[in-house]
């Protein structure tokens, strides 16, 4: 049935906001069932998986939960960059299942969300039944070098992460634009396979403004993106860039550790960076499969969204191999 309007879509999905590892999570949950949760990345809300929550829920017998991670929407957005090591944000999903009762739950995460859920599954495999991630593979952490170091020897000042390290820089450079701007230039549209701008540039001048929306994309959902960063400001987001070396400090323990949770990886051939973050010859070698034992690789026709881009067939990929585990 094709929904015209967000809050139709939306409107029998419930809302509540849950106490977890000392900051409140607001969930939006559906259904019954096994749990299904999906975490989104960066810069998105819970949101950005409606279509798959309204189908894994009414269509397959799932609780689908999809929480605002920790700084963003209505969720608590603590002060400290510090607060946004993985650690943390790893510890919210708990604390989350947790108070759903949950032993185990199915996930699914892209972007900064696949980041926490190969996290989630290192620290904790027992509370993962299968995974599903999109978009960003699982890289091995550096003996020597810091990865803001590293990135920034590689791609350069002018390089995304590097310029979000700064706190109050990205911030001031957003201040230009409205949070609609700024979303619909992270939708990557003709976006450079390298998020870098050149020498002097902000990276958020450099990104081109659509000039339509995708098909895949309605200017309601973003309007509604945008109204929660209106109000939140992106300075929680953006922490979690700022954190990445405390990451690195604090991950020495699991230097080596294998993700044994049985996964199914998923990326868009065009996503950024899938060419010039060395993404396609990475997922498609040896030293991928040696670290996450239990691995299955899938590359589809699409760009980073792809749980949006393409819905209907990244939820089929998602139901095929939960369905086996």
């Amino acid at each position: 049935m094709k929904e015209n309007k967000l809050g139709e879509i939306m409107s029998d999905i419930k809302h509540r906001r849950v106490w977890t590892n000392g900051i409140w999570m607001h969930i939006a949950e559906k259904g019954e069932g096994p749990v299904v949760l999906l975490i989104h990345g960066f810069p998105q809300l819970w949101s950005s998986w409606k279509y798959q929550i309204n189908h894994l829920a009414d269509e397959h017998g799932y609780h689908v939960v999809a929480p605002d991670m920790r700084g963003y929407g209505d969720s608590d957005c603590p002060e400290n960059p510090a607060s946004f090591t993985v650690l943390h944000l790893v510890a919210d999903l708990i604390g989350l299942l947790d108070e759903l009762g949950e032993k185990q739950a199915f996930v699914v995460g892209h972007d900064w969300g696949a980041q926490v859920a190969w996290h989630l599954c290192l620290f904790r495999p027992d509370r993962v039944r299968a995974l599903v991630n999109l978009g960003v593979p699982y890289m091995p952490r550096s003996p020597k070098i810091k990865p803001i170091k590293f990135m920034t020897q590689i791609f350069g000042e002018g390089f995304y992460v590097s310029q979000f390290q700064e706190p109050g820089r990205a911030e001031k450079s957003f201040s230009k634009y409205d949070s609609f701007t700024i979303l619909k230039k992270f939708l990557l549209i003709n976006a450079p396979d390298l998020l870098a701008a050149p020498p002097g540039i902000e990276i958020i001048d450099f990104l081109e403004i659509p000039p339509s929306l995708p098909h895949w994309i309605t200017q309601e959902d973003l309007e509604f993106q945008a109204s929660k960063f209106q109000k939140s400001g992106f300075t929680g987001a953006l922490n979690y860039y700022r954190a990445m070396d405390m990451n690195w400090e604090l991950l020495g323990p699991w230097q080596g550790a294998k993700i044994t949770v049985p996964t199914k990886f998923i990326v868009g051939n065009k996503d950024t960076g899938f060419q010039s973050f060395g993404t396609k010859d990475y997922i498609q070698g040896e030293e991928f499969r040696s670290i996450v034992t239990d691995l299955e690789v899938v590359v589809i026709d699409g760009h980073h969204f792809i749980q949006q881009e393409k819905a209907e067939q990244v939820t089929t990929e998602i139901l095929s191999f939960f369905t086996n585990h």
